[in-house]
């Protein structure tokens, strides 16, 4: 099974969040975690404003935190934004209200499915991200937000 995690569904697995057992679970049989390279800087970001705005974290636990995500992601297969991806972001643009980020994610997973097709799955806890990518054909993870 090859997992694409958009950064909502990355940060589950730093962060307990409502989900995050069931991306957990899934990461532990998957064989492969696909992301765009985007979603480096949306996750640090994320995980920074966390400890910012909530004072949740303690030093250790942040540090933890940051030492894992780092060393997962160099186990990661990247999809890089580059020119090819920009037809099918207009496309996705055009036909859904999406962000710009998590029309790069679609767009990253789209073209990849296109090349693998069998078990791959698109992880995402956004709304209408997850209700774009039902609709472009891709197997989706949770099945409804």
């Amino acid at each position: 099974m090859i997992l694409y995690l958009d950064t909502s569904a990355l940060l589950k697995k730093y962060l307990k969040e409502e989900g995050s057992n069931d991306v957990i679970s899934l990461w532990k049989k998957t064989s492969a975690i696909v992301t765009s390279t985007v979603a480096y800087a949306e996750t640090l970001a994320s995980i920074y404003r966390k400890k910012r705005e909530t004072g949740e974290f303690d030093q250790r636990f942040f540090k933890a935190v940051l030492t894992s995500f780092q060393k997962d992601w160099k186990s990661f297969i990247h999809v890089d934004v580059n020119k090819d991806l920009n037809e099918t972001i207009d496309k996705l643009t055009i036909a859904y209200p999406l962000r710009g980020f998590d029309a790069i994610h679609l767009a990253s997973a789209l073209i990849l499915y296109e090349k693998i097709q069998e078990n791959f799955i698109f992880v995402c806890y956004d709304k209408r991200l997850l209700k774009a990518a039902k609709e472009e054909g891709l197997n989706t993870f949770p099945g409804d937000l």
